[in-house]
């Protein structure tokens, strides 16, 4: 199983980024997959989670109406559109898959708003 997270970087207040995670490793479109973060001092917390045929959403109250998850299961990729960005959202961002009753998890990719 494999995650690579990509499309992080230094972004201004108000500014958008858009994360990737390319999957391989398992099958990709059977599972629900999430995003999460971790801040500096902070504990991880879920941003995001699509089940496997999008057809359901779950957002933290932090992030409702800014971030957009969305996946494509033809490519094995999943998605966090984030507009709106504020300090706050500062964080290493995290992919991850549950399955067989463990967490996989990528290296993560660094998101950092600062003006």
């Amino acid at each position: 199983v494999q995650l690579v997270e990509s499309g992080g970087g230094l972004v201004q207040p108000g500014g958008s980024l858009r994360l990737a995670c390319v999957t391989s490793g398992f099958i990709f479109s059977g599972n629900t997959m999430s995003w999460y973060r971790q801040a500096p001092g902070k504990e991880r917390e879920v941003v995001a989670t699509i089940t496997s045929d999008s057809f359901t959403t779950y957002y933290a109250d932090a992030v409702k109406g800014r971030f957009t998850i969305s996946r494509d299961n033809a490519k094995n990729t999943l998605y966090l559109q984030m507009n709106g960005l504020r300090p706050e959202d500062t964080a290493m961002y995290y992919c991850k898959v549950f399955m067989r009753q463990h967490d996989y998890w990528g290296l993560g990719a660094q998101v950092t708003v600062s003006p």
